[in-house]
């Protein structure tokens, strides 16, 4: 009778040992994306029906890869009054995401309005979805994310972009370089705040459950180290250039956004820009686009894997002269793989003072299943010829993007035009900030 307790016991020890390892074992599979820039309208052109294929993919992704929850790391929208069409896409994503039993983490980004992300903050919190448009206490930037079980999976440090005037009071008579130090030195401690509110989470949820949860921070920025684009609206412009990856806190996961192109930063594993899902501008038409699936542990960071995004609308940038372009056009064209034509960008060398250029180029598309949407002379490249259906107007440009071209016209120092840059960024972020202000 002893020797049978005795094997009872010990069946019921290993039991609830094996039962414990599992909690301990337990692991959040988050998937980090970000800029997906919903409503963007690139040269006359709606990007739409590729969103809508990002979403369709993204809903297989998180099936197939049992994807715990969803992280989008700003640049939700393209810019702060999205249209009707890309407001139903997002609450699309919102709606199909809660319907498959999967949180969500909405960041806002610089291209994000804070007052319209706002509006619906509180009716997403009823489905399954957080969102952080602005900084605010630090507590409010601690969030649990839960698991598909419903337990939480992992503890977030969710920091959406951060603007100077949310941080900083600029003093008078600051040196440009003391305000860089002033606003990087006001993001750490910004950042360190809402990782010790994280760390007293994780100790309370520790007692709680017995469970060490893993803590990621989140950011909208650029940072030392990383390879940007020209897509990339430089949003630090006369304030802060870089955020050093050693400012960050000591998180398991640094899921960022901003800088387009996938990449780790400074080679580090658990600092990572996701990119955008898709291409946003002819620069970007050659880069591999992901996102990433980032499992997590009770040790911290597991692995972290890419998963490609397709192609959904072929883009190509062909750079010759006219000798060389048929070639180039028919490798571009790829006859029988496209089920779209391929938008197509032209930069014509050498021959580009001819005054018939666009007739000549548009000649070698015959047949080709090839949209120009853009010639540009390799001498006068500012002075971008827009064909067809393609012609842009004041409306489909950023203030930035016209403030660039006219800039580009003229015959300027570097030191002058970045400090007519930094003039200028600064001005535009005073009137923004004034209509964000009244908007709210």
């Amino acid at each position: 009778m002893a020797a049978c307790h005795a094997a009872f016991a010990e069946a019921a020890f290993a039991e609830a040992a094996l039962a414990e390892a599992a909690l301990f074992s337990r692991s959040m599979r988050i998937l980090h994306t970000s800029d997906w820039h919903l409503g963007q309208h690139f040269m006359g052109k709606s990007r739409a029906a590729e969103h809508q294929a990002l979403i369709d993919w993204l809903l297989e992704q998180v099936a197939a890869q049992a994807v715990d929850a969803v992280l989008i790391a700003g640049d939700i929208f393209d810019t702060g009054a999205p249209p009707s069409y890309a407001r139903a896409l997002y609450s699309q994503l919102v709606a199909r995401l809660h319907a498959a039993g999967v949180a969500l983490l909405l960041l806002g980004g610089n291209h994000d309005s804070v007052s319209v992300l706002d509006d619906s903050r509180a009716l997403l919190a009823c489905l399954n979805t957080t969102l952080i448009a602005a900084v605010g206490d630090a507590a409010t930037h601690v969030v649990a994310l839960p698991a598909r079980d419903g337990q939480p999976g992992c503890i977030v440090c969710a920091l959406p972009f951060i603007r100077a005037r949310d941080v900083v009071q600029s003093q008078a008579g600051q040196s440009a370089q003391e305000k860089q130090q002033a606003l990087q030195g006001a993001i750490q401690a910004t950042y360190q705040q809402v990782y010790v509110q994280a760390q007293a989470l994780q100790a309370q949820l520790q007692a709680q459950t017995g469970r060490m949860l893993p803590i990621i921070a989140t950011g909208h920025l650029t940072t030392v180290g990383a390879s940007s684009n020209e897509s990339v609206r430089e949003i630090y412009v006369g304030a802060l250039e870089a955020f050093p990856t050693n400012a960050f806190p000591a998180a398991d996961y640094i899921a960022l956004g901003h800088i387009h192109k996938p990449q780790k930063v400074g080679g580090l594993e658990h600092i990572r820009y996701s990119g955008s899902p898709i291409a946003l501008g002819f620069d970007e038409a050659r880069q591999a686009k992901q996102v990433l699936l980032v499992d997590l542990g009770s040790p911290g960071l597991e692995a972290v894997t890419a998963l490609p995004v397709p192609v959904f609308q072929p883009m190509a940038a062909v750079n010759a002269s006219l000798a060389a372009l048929p070639a180039l056009l028919q490798a571009a064209a790829q006859p029988g793989r496209r089920e779209r034509p391929v938008w197509l960008e032209v930069t014509v060398q050498d021959d580009d003072y001819l005054k018939d250029l666009a007739g000549r180029v548009e000649a070698l598309l015959q047949d080709l299943p090839l949209e120009l949407l853009r010639i540009k002379r390799q001498r006068g490249a500012v002075d971008a010829q827009l064909v067809g259906a393609g012609h842009e107007s004041l409306d489909e440009l950023t203030p930035e993007q016209v403030f660039a071209r006219r800039l580009a016209q003229e015959t300027l120092t570097p030191e002058l035009q970045a400090a007519l840059g930094e003039r200028y960024s600064a001005v535009l972020a005073q009137v923004r900030a004034g209509a964000e202000g009244h908007a709210a």
